[in-house]
């Protein structure tokens, strides 16, 4: 399973506040099937096999142009790792153990 981080910035939006774009990539991301995703302060962790997490990243990629953004710059970083069962918990877990 694939582990994206994502940060999407719409920009020529005419306001410094993003929220309302953040919150459409949720909703976005609730209508992507084979994935799960969470919110965190600066970006979005996506979770699923690499052609759905693709898909998502895509569809929040698109989004902010469909809102009246004129440009979006979107950054993503993906962990694959195909040696064993992998999770963003799992990751934590992994750390918090050694603690």
């Amino acid at each position: 399973m694939a582990i994206a981080e994502v940060t999407v910035i719409p920009i020529g939006t005419g306001s410094t506040s993003l929220s309302s774009y953040v919150a459409e990539l949720q909703h976005v991301l609730e209508k992507q099937s084979g994935i799960t995703y969470t919110l965190t302060s600066m970006s979005t962790i996506i979770e699923g096999p690499l052609d759905q997490v693709f898909v998502a990243i895509r569809a929040i990629h698109e989004a902010p142009f469909q809102s009246g953004a004129g440009r979006v710059s979107t950054s993503v970083k993906i962990d694959d790792r195909r040696d064993k069962a992998s999770s963003s918990e799992q990751k934590l877990r992994s750390v918090r153990e050694k603690l």
